[in-house]
């Protein structure tokens, strides 16, 4: 018999015999399941959060602050200043008006829906044309806020999150009544987590003067970045930073991303350990339960690395099996379950979805495949040392 026919052979036997060792291997399956339901729960809400605060950045808008600043929080900028970025080469022109909108950042204190605890919501004063500049805004429920007026319109995801959000609600912000008037959507950008309101009814709310924190502008093309950049730093007046929208958020997003990964993966290592050594210890439970068994296969010609070999396929079976098991759970219950955390660059609220993706799912059963191969290695060359005549004489 060839030795290819011989690893078919053991291995068909080994699944076949599987349900004789049920509880055992139930045991390793579920450690298995566990691990790789932790590792992709905890890396999805990193890539959630990362999703959501790349997808409010556009390459055809840029953001500028004062020079220096890490946020929108610690910048500031004067009402003339705004006036000339937005006069500068590069911006996109519709009737003769430059696409753009100076903006303000205030964080305000918000009761959660669910908990009722205080929480750190950003309200964004901007301009008409920020409807403009991000285009993919769209209204859910009720209608933008009129210039000049308390009136708020929120993101679905703040609206979903925190109270006294509905549409008529009328909600105190410092020392203004606020009514809230419309709901709107930005693509599952960051944006959905924030209150928008007209900036110059929030300058004078929160004392700001004629004050602004950003100024954000479409660009005339994709090659106009550039030189609305250089711009920009030629000119005396303007003591500015410039950045892609997108290179913002993704900046925006980087520290509590990294945050999250570096809880997850030595989480995932520490559990994957413990998963090992289920395995292993399944495995030489199986193993002993067949002592016999090998030992009469090896008296009648089957290989040791057949024997071995087939220990190691059952090992990695069922280790996949705990994979599949927990990466559906996973997929299941957390793909699209939506929370909030604070976003340590802005000290403010985020709502997002975790997000199981594709190359997550793929990882956990990597880590699947590793943690049955390593399981069912000392077990496969126990079985394959395995004296015959030792073996046959047990009972």
């Amino acid at each position: 018999m060839s030795e290819l026919t011989q690893i078919g052979t053991v291995c068909a036997m080994n699944i076949r015999n599987l349900p004789k060792r049920l509880g055992s291997s139930a045991v390793a399956v579920f450690g298995v399941a566990c691990v790789v339901g932790v590792f992709i729960g905890v890396l999805s809400m990193a890539s959630g959060f990362q999703r959501t605060m790349t997808m409010a950045g556009a390459d055809d808008t840029a953001i500028v602050m004062r020079s220096g600043s890490t946020s929108e929080l610690s910048s500031g900028l004067s009402h003339e200043e705004t006036q000339l970025v937005t006069q500068l080469p590069g911006v996109l022109q519709r009737d003769g008006q430059a696409v753009s909108s100076a903006e303000l950042y205030v964080v305000v204190d918000i009761p959660k829906r669910a908990t009722g605890t205080s929480a750190n919501v950003p309200l964004r004063g901007v301009q008409q044309g920020a409807f403009q500049v991000r285009d993919n805004i769209e209204f859910i429920q009720g209608r933008n806020f009129d210039t000049g007026r308390n009136e708020l319109i929120v993101g679905r995801g703040a609206h979903h999150q925190f109270a006294e959000l509905d549409i008529g609600s009328t909600v105190r912000l410092g020392q203004t009544e606020w009514t809230v008037v419309g709901i709107f959507s930005a693509g599952g950008g960051s944006a959905e987590s924030e209150l928008w309101a007209d900036a110059s009814t929030v300058q004078s709310a929160y004392r700001r003067g004629n004050s602004f924190q950003s100024v954000r502008v479409k660009l005339a093309s994709d090659t106009a970045f550039d030189l609305f950049s250089a711009e920009v730093a030629d000119d005396p007046r303007l003591d500015m930073d410039v950045k892609r929208e997108s290179d913002y958020m993704a900046e925006q997003a980087e520290p509590l991303s990294l945050f999250i990964k570096a809880i997850g993966y030595p989480l995932a290592v520490l559990m994957s350990l413990g998963a090992i050594f289920g395995a292993i210890n399944t495995m030489y439970a199986s193993v002993s339960a067949r002592t016999r068994e090998i030992a009469t296969l090896r008296a009648i010609g089957f290989g040791a690395f057949p024997v071995a070999l087939s220990t190691l396929v059952e090992s990695l079976l069922l280790a996949v099996v705990g994979g599949l098991i927990g990466a559906l759970v996973v997929f299941l219950v957390f793909n699209g379950y939506t929370v909030s955390t604070i976003n340590s660059a802005s000290f403010s609220q985020v709502v997002f979805d975790f997000a199981v993706t594709a190359d997550l799912l793929i990882q956990g059963i990597i880590a699947a495949v590793v943690i049955g191969l390593v399981g069912g290695f000392f077990p496969a060359v126990r079985a394959a040392r395995l004296p015959v005549a030792t073996a046959l004489r047990e009972t």
